[in-house]
């Protein structure tokens, strides 16, 4: 699947934890523009969006991860790195065991971007972009 061509269908878990957000850290070189993602990724084929959370996180950090109650859709078009983009995001609770909770985490199969907790007031006071912005809803 061409993810800039196609609707792509993805699954997100929101982790909140001391009224900060477990996110990754994102630059898009064309806006010049830092912004904020919940983990999760696209949804395989005939895989369950709870199952895609659960291989996106030990994919991406290594931890297993406990998916909690689906919390809302929401449609994402958008354009990153200069292209356009179309989503199906699926948001759902999650959460870590206390053993896999860690200050920073690095992607294991990405240096680049760090993953964090940040508090949630900044990006309900539009201090920090998180997206899909309707994320907001559910924190």
């Amino acid at each position: 699947m061409d993810k800039y061509k196609e609707i792509r269908p993805i699954a997100l878990g929101i982790i909140v934890k001391n009224g900060k957000l477990l996110v990754e850290n994102c630059y898009d070189e064309v806006k010049d523009e830092v912004f904020y993602r919940c983990l999760g990724g696209g949804i395989e084929f005939l895989e369950k969006s709870e199952n895609t959370i659960r291989r996106e996180f030990k994919e991406e950090i290594g931890a297993d991860v406990k998916v909690g109650n689906f919390l809302g859709l929401c449609e994402n078009i958008f354009n990153y790195q200069g292209k356009d983009a179309h989503e199906l995001v699926l948001f759902y609770e999650a959460e870590l065991s206390d053993e896999d909770i860690k200050d920073v985490y690095h992607k294991l199969d990405d240096d680049h971007n760090k993953i964090t907790w940040e508090d949630i007031k900044d990006f309900k006071d539009n201090k920090k972009i998180v997206y899909p912005k309707e994320v907001l809803k559910y924190i």
